[in-house]
């Protein structure tokens, strides 16, 4: 059988049959048009919806990805941003407090028994107006409250979105054998891994600098290393007199030194999960020889041969370029994890940092100069106040609560000062605050630095109240006839203060 042409089918139908046929395509043509005008029509509706959520997403009309605002990337992880209260309002103070209310708490505070004598207290307004303060003249030892006047300083003199550098500095004028110096400059939280993005504590990585500086001696030929470390930049004088008094065992300070592993802490189980978490340790005896140690450990394992990798060399100077480097958190992040934590050792550590910046001396003393000097520019009432360290840990220092409660007045009012704001635990729900119980519905609302030592329980911060605005504090107890009940009604005088 012949196969039949396309074509010529019309051919054979009658008349009427082909008149059909020709409508029936009509109709299918008309349709097919119709169809593609429906999709084109969907698809430009589509398109404007799209372009238009997109420009309203740009303008943050709406939800989304899309900004033009200025933004910052915070590398500090979702565990330590977790439970931060609404962002403080200063210049919204909303209804005045009632000082009469304050008043009655403050009095209730007086009775608590076992309380003793040697307390004093101030409460404040935002804008200043004191609504409550007892024995605010008396000078009495702070604790770890000190801490935040060395933050307020450092934050107010330091760039505190820079970062510290550890770098690996080649030497290879000497004809038989290549020199390689770890120099740091002050961060004493390294990790012996690689970098850690989630972390403040080991968000610079001994193994990656390993690894860059190994591929970089590579490209230059090196094989072979031996191995040197500086340790110059806080001079000799590094430990306040005195403070090896409350720091039995190393356990609650590490001088400060220009590299540390862990801030020189040895014990640590591995692999640690939290390395943000404050832990109480001893110390390795010789910090940055030990970040040294590690560092040539990391070396062989890419590949580099370190002559001396279990002894390095202390070096006064590093001589010849930078191959490689590792930056540690911003200084922020770290401020907030000594704040959070109520760090000695890098309180000690921002003191240092101060009086460099501002060309004091390079010693504890320098450190307390600086800071008490920046306090005083800043309009901080210091009178009363003597700095034994820059942490409270040392037996001497005094202070009156009134200039803990200025220094939470500026950094309310002062952008600049934000990094001491941020830092300071929240009560029930981060740092050593975690575990104070308050008012259930009054977690999240305060913001507090703790202080405590044998004969010292005090507190210091700021308070969301209900009704709108914020209220400064400072309490400070010094020999208690019960530490506990001391304790606790410092806890419910605080608690209570966010319905004032």
């Amino acid at each position: 059988m012949m196969p039949t042409d396309p074509n010529s089918v019309g051919e054979h139908k009658s008349g009427s049959e082909q008149l059909g046929d020709r409508h029936q395509l009509r109709m299918t043509r008309r349709r097919r048009i119709k169809r593609r005008w429906r999709v084109a029509l969907a698809t430009l509706v589509a398109v404007i919806l799209v372009a238009g959520y997109a420009c309203m997403d740009l303008a943050d009309l709406v939800p989304g990805p899309l900004t033009l605002a200025k933004t910052s990337h915070s590398s500090v992880p979702p565990a330590v941003m977790m439970g931060v209260p609404p962002t403080l309002a200063a210049d919204k103070p909303g209804s005045a407090a009632d000082a009469g209310q304050v008043q009655q708490l403050v009095n209730a505070f007086a009775d608590t028994p076992g309380l003793g004598n040697g307390y004093s207290l101030v409460v404040r307004q935002a804008d200043g107006r004191v609504l409550a303060q007892r024995n605010a003249d008396q000078a009495r030892q702070p604790a770890s409250t000190m801490k935040t006047l060395t933050a307020a300083a450092a934050a107010s003199v330091l760039d505190m979105s820079s970062q510290l550098d550890t770098e690996a500095v080649l030497d290879s004028s000497a004809p038989s054998q290549a020199t390689l110096t770890l120099r740091g400059h002050g961060d004493m939280l390294l990790g012996v891994g690689k970098d850690d993005p989630m972390h403040v504590n080991g968000r610079a990585g001994l193994g990656t600098l390993a690894e860059k500086t190994a591929q970089a001696l590579r490209r230059q030929g090196i094989d072979r290393v031996a191995l040197a470390y500086q340790d110059t930049l806080f001079g000799d004088d590094r430990e306040p007199e005195g403070i090896a008094e409350n720091n039995p065992d190393g356990i609650y300070f590490q001088m400060p030194v220009s590299m540390a592993v862990d801030e020189a802490r040895q014990g640590r189980t591995e692999p640690v999960v939290y390395p943000d978490a404050g832990v109480y340790l001893p110390r390795v005896e010789n910090p940055a020889q030990a970040a040294a140690v590690s560092f040539a450990s990391r070396l062989m394992e890419s590949g580099i041969q370190v002559d001396n990798a279990q002894g390095p060399d202390r070096a006064d100077h590093a001589q010849g370029r930078v191959l490689a480097r590792i930056s540690s958190a911003r200084l922020s992040e770290v401020m907030s994890l000594m704040l959070r934590n109520s760090d000695n050792s890098l309180a000690e550590l921002f003191g240092r940092l101060t009086a460099l910046a501002l060309n004091m001396p390079n010693s504890p003393a320098g450190a307390v100069k600086a800071v008490v000097s920046t306090l005083n520019k800043l309009g901080v009432d210091t009178a009363g106040l003597n700095m034994a360290d820059c942490s409270g840990l040392t037996p001497g220092s005094v202070l009156r609560v009134g200039t803990l409660a200025d220094v939470q007045q500026l950094a309310l009012a002062d952008k600049g000062l934000t990094p001491l704001v941020k830092g300071l635990s929240v009560v029930g729900l981060t740092g050593t605050a975690a575990s104070r119980k308050v008012d259930d519905q009054a977690d999240g609302l305060i913001r507090v630095k703790t202080g405590t030592l044998d004969q010292v329980t005090s507190l210091t911060g700021n308070v969301i109240r209900r009704s709108g605005g914020v209220l400064v504090f400072a309490v400070i107890i010094n020999d208690s006839e019960d530490a506990a009940a001391a304790r606790q009604a410092v806890d419910t005088l605080v608690g209570s203060l966010d319905r004032i």
